[in-house]
Order: C-alpha cells, then sequence, then structure tokens
C-alpha cells in the first residue's frame, strides 16, 4: 500500500469513529499550519542555531535542548516558500519526528515558523484528506482542516522530517 492510500484511509478511519484532534496552529507566510499536538515537546523563542556545513538550506544549524543536540530546519524554506528575515514573533516548534521503520525511535526536530497560533480541538469530520497531484511524491500533508472563516493544512511531520526527508537526522528518542 502507498503512502497516499495510507493517508486516505487514516483520515476516513479518523472521521468514522467521530473523534476530534487537537492541534497547534501556526503561521507560516502568512497561512494557518497545524501539527498533532501530541508531536509538540516545546515551543522556544527564536535564538539563532550553529551552522553545520553540507546541510540542505533549510537545515539552518543546531541547538542545545538541556544537553541534546537538536537540529533546526526552516518550515518556509522546506515547503519551498519564499525566505523570511526572523523576527520577534518567530519561535521554534521543537517536534518529535517518528522514524519509517516499524519500531524505530522517534527523533527530535526544531521547526521554524513565523508567528505561533493557538491550540486548536477539530471534529475529524471537518478534516479532509489532502488533494493528490503525484502518485510517486505523496503530499507533505495529511489533511486540510475545513473551519467556518478559514481552512488549516495538517502537515505530515513524519514526511517533511522524517527518514525520507533529505540531509534530516536528530536526536534519537527511544520507544517505550
Amino acid at each position: 500500500m502507498d503512502n497516499v492510500t495510507e493517508s486516505r484511509i487514516a483520515a476516513r478511519t479518523v472521521a468514522a469513529a467521530g473523534q476530534s484532534e487537537e492541534l497547534l496552529t501556526f503561521m507560516v507566510d502568512g497561512k494557518e499550519y497545524a501539527v498533532d499536538v501530541l508531536r509538540v515537546q516545546e515551543i522556544r523563542g527564536w535564538s539563532s542555531p550553529m551552522p553545520i556545513p553540507n546541510t540542505p538550506a533549510y537545515i539552518k544549524g543546531v541547538i542545545n535542548i538541556r544537553g541534546d543536540v537538536v537540529p533546526i530546519a526552516d518550515l518556509r524554506e522546506r515547503l519551498r516558500l519564499p525566505p523570511l528575515a526572523y523576527g520577534s514573533t518567530t519561535v521554534v516548534v521543537v517536534l518529535r519526528v517518528a522514524g519509517k521503520a516499524v519500531g524505530a525511535d522517534e527523533r527530535v526536530m526544531g521547526v521554524i515558523v513565523d508567528a505561533m497560533s493557538d491550540v486548536t480541538k477539530i471534529s475529524a469530520q471537518n478534516i479532509k484528506p489532502p488533494p493528490v497531484f503525484s502518485e510517486t511524491q505523496p503530499p507533505l500533508t495529511r489533511g486540510i482542516a475545513i473551519l467556518e472563516d478559514k481552512m488549516i493544512t495538517i502537515l505530515d511531520v513524519d514526511r517533511i522530517f522524517g527518514d525520507e526527508a533529505p540531509g534530516v537526522t536528530g536526536v534519537t528518542v527511544p520507544n517505550g
């Protein structure tokens, strides 16, 4: 089964169960994005990371979080959006990213976003599967939340920053 089919089945399963999801929402390029709040380890104010040579352009370097070296990625650049100077509203969302293999350890990764928005609870029936434009390149999103006055793109952090993302490794967090 391919990634696109897995995403659609997961979205239908959650919707059929009548559940809701709690999402951390944030702004990037004037649009609202979200990640599963259970994937968020912490939110930090902006501080410049130490650059690491020979990494993809969207990897801005590493920071020290309580003795761990954590890679920091610019979400704008990873999503191929135009760069923006970091400012007073810029924050780093520290996420746990799963490895692809069954039983693989999680990694910790910091993601630079333009500004924080909120923690939002969204009914599963308001989350639609993302459009598919290519069977060979599954979307980096796992759904689109449709609310009365807006849409929120729900990111698939494992596809964006997991094992298959170019040049990404992070602090390993053992399972269990």
